[in-house]
């Protein structure tokens, strides 16, 4: 029998695809879980695995921690996000349980401040993880990665700017609206400064030509300057490909730096939906740009880029990849950490790029002169 795993989310856009790629794999035993049983059911049809187990949970009701501690997970993997207005319920029941946990959290604070659990966690002796997503595990991959080749290291620019044809869920777009126009605390020149969310805009290069990104807050911005102390800037971009929608946010970040609008967030729902009406227009076409500038330790100035290209409506693929990789190193038992942490250094980027096979994602980087 495989490791026991638990897909919380299943049916959302990333959780979907998590728990189709654990499937007929036997190293684990997996239970696909949500709110509701019928699309839970359908998944399973869809999945094609009979082995595979459902089970209804509820991350926000009372008899949550007993109803996962019934299910005797192993892992579990919380892909129902937005994780901004979170708590670490989640992982807490985990560590009431026994059980390892990974999530795919991009909210600033909730990722920040996960180590708050980390003396629970090394007691019990369980790996909590944070993040094991788009950031910051890929994006800090890419940076560990290309940092020995810098003698100094002052800038890290990423962006991710996501096919307009490419599914989105409720949370990944309440996700983006949290931070529409609010401050927003970046490193630039070696101190704090603030910045506005989907504001201080600009065109960014991809591999298939430049799309306008803003601002916006994840964990990076609080990360990067602690793991990487030399680096004087760090900034990370996000955009959508079809300029009518970018600048339709941009308009609705200024109406809440005006005070015009409290909470995009709550609208999210009928927001996707009206994006939804322009899904025939634009590609299936995205990814993700990391930019490291400085000098190599010949003191010459240094600009490199790390690429992806996602094309076919892979682009999905890219966040939940981490999360994959980490839960088939953990059932090899290839992982020795122990504690509560984000996804920092617990993978490399050959490995989480080694996870891309299969779908239609090529990644490379250039100097840059």
């Amino acid at each position: 029998m495989g490791l026991r795993v638990i897909v919380i989310g299943a049916t959302g856009v990333f959780g979907s695809r998590i728990a189709q790629r654990l499937a007929r794999d036997p190293r684990f035993s997996l239970t696909i879980s949500g709110r509701r049983l019928p699309p839970l059911e359908a998944l399973r049809v869809s999945m094609g695995d009979p082995l595979v187990q459902v089970a209804t949970l509820d991350v926000e009701g009372d008899d949550f921690p007993r109803a996962l501690a019934q299910l005797k997970p192993q892992l579990v993997i919380h892909t129902a996000g937005p994780f901004q207005r979170q708590d670490y319920r989640v992982a807490e029941a985990c560590l009431a349980c026994d059980s390892d946990y990974i999530d795919l959290a991009d909210g600033r604070d909730f990722v920040c401040g996960f180590d708050r659990l980390d003396e629970s966690a090394r007691h019990a002796g369980r790996l909590l993880v944070s993040g094991a997503s788009s950031v910051p595990a890929l994006s800090s991959a890419v940076v560990d990665a290309l940092t020995p080749r810098f003698g100094r290291l002052d800038r890290i620019e990423h962006a991710i700017n996501p096919g307009n044809r490419t599914p989105r869920g409720d949370a990944t777009v309440a996700s983006i609206l949290g931070y529409c126009g609010r401050p927003i605390r970046v490193w630039r020149q070696g101190q704090w400064a603030n910045s506005h969310g989907w504001m201080d805009s600009q065109r960014q290069v991809f591999p298939f030509g430049r799309r306008r990104v803003g601002v916006c807050d994840i964990p990076d911005l609080e990360l990067f300057p602690s793991r990487y102390p030399q680096v004087r800037t760090v900034v990370f971009r996000a955009g959508l490909e079809l300029p009518l929608l970018q600048w339709a946010t941009w308009c609705a970040a200024v109406l809440v730096r005006l005070g015009l609008v409290r909470d995009l967030a709550c609208h999210a729902p009928w927001m996707r939906r009206l994006s939804e009406r322009f899904i025939r227009f634009g590609t299936d076409v995205g990814g993700m740009s990391v930019e490291m500038r400085g000098e190599d330790r010949n003191g010459v100035a240094l600009h490199l880029r790390w690429w992806l290209e996602a094309d076919a409506g892979d682009g999905p693929q890219v966040p939940v990849t981490p999360a994959v990789v980490l839960a088939r190193q953990l059932a090899d038992g290839r992982v020795e950490a122990k504690g509560a942490l984000p996804c920092m250094g617990l993978l490399t980027l050959e490995q989480i790029t080694a996870g891309f096979d299969g779908f239609a994602l090529r990644t490379g980087f250039e100097l840059v002169r």
